[in-house]
């Protein structure tokens, strides 16, 4: 069957959420200080995204709520018992930060305008409306997708078949009329084939392996792979 839209995966994907989380909490610990335990910035760094991936992971199974992992990132990293109104207000001064280094790949804006008369777009993120909506409003990129179905609302994570289910569902097609592309093999490529999309691993980073997925590594690729537009 012909692949009439797209689905789009935000975080590393679309967003280079990785360059705009270091950064902001490099400039984070510049006001804050270096916690105890850490004897670099480095250090601080690595740990904190080996945090948000063990806790992330936790959120999307189901064992915490989005506010609730936020609040475990911030005590373990700090190591220290706080209350929710305090790890709510340091995660707070670090959004600030981080969101002052919001930007899009710059192979975002280019594919989209390729694709934009011949396929349809929506996201599927695993993190809530709320913040997602605002982040591709402030990105300057709403507009470009019909709809955005995010893991809180809807209830169900990737990779589980359900998620992708619900955002074919919200553009009215069918899961092999849709292809997802994403930057993780297993939640997003290789649950998105396994719930009957073609799913695409966009492997920025060159790791390479997983034959059995397609994968691009960049999204000046991604034309080349969708086939023929027809009415």
């Amino acid at each position: 069957m012909t692949i009439r839209a797209v689905l789009w995966d935000i975080d590393d994907t679309i967003f280079d959420y990785t360059h705009a989380d270091r950064v902001g909490m490099s400039k984070h610990l510049e006001h804050e200080g270096l916690p105890d335990g850490y004897d670099s910035v480095e250090r601080a760094l690595a740990a904190w995204r080996a945090i948000t991936d063990v806790h992330w992971a936790r959120f999307a199974a189901g064992e915490t709520d989005f506010q609730g992992q936020r609040r475990d990132r911030v005590r373990e990293f700090l190591s220290r018992a706080l209350e929710d109104a305090e790890a709510d207000d340091w995660f707070g001064r670090h959004v600030a930060h981080y969101e002052a280094a919001w930007s899009l790949f710059p192979d975002v804006l280019p594919v989209l305008d390729v694709l934009a008369d011949g396929f349809r777009h929506g996201v599927l993120s695993n993190s809530s409306i709320h913040n997602q909506d605002r982040k591709l409003r402030t990105l300057g990129v709403r507009e470009r997708f019909e709809a955005v179905v995010c893991a809180v609302e809807l209830g169900v994570s990737k990779p589980e078949a359900g998620a992708f289910h619900a955002a074919c569902d919200a553009l009215a097609l069918e899961p092999e009329e849709v292809a997802y592309v994403g930057d993780e093999p297993d939640i997003d490529a290789g649950g998105a084939v396994a719930a009957g999309l073609m799913g695409i691993w966009l492997d920025r980073g060159g790791r390479g392996g997983r034959p059995e997925l397609v994968r691009i590594s960049g999204l000046d690729q991604l034309p080349g792979l969708l086939g023929p537009v027809r009415p």
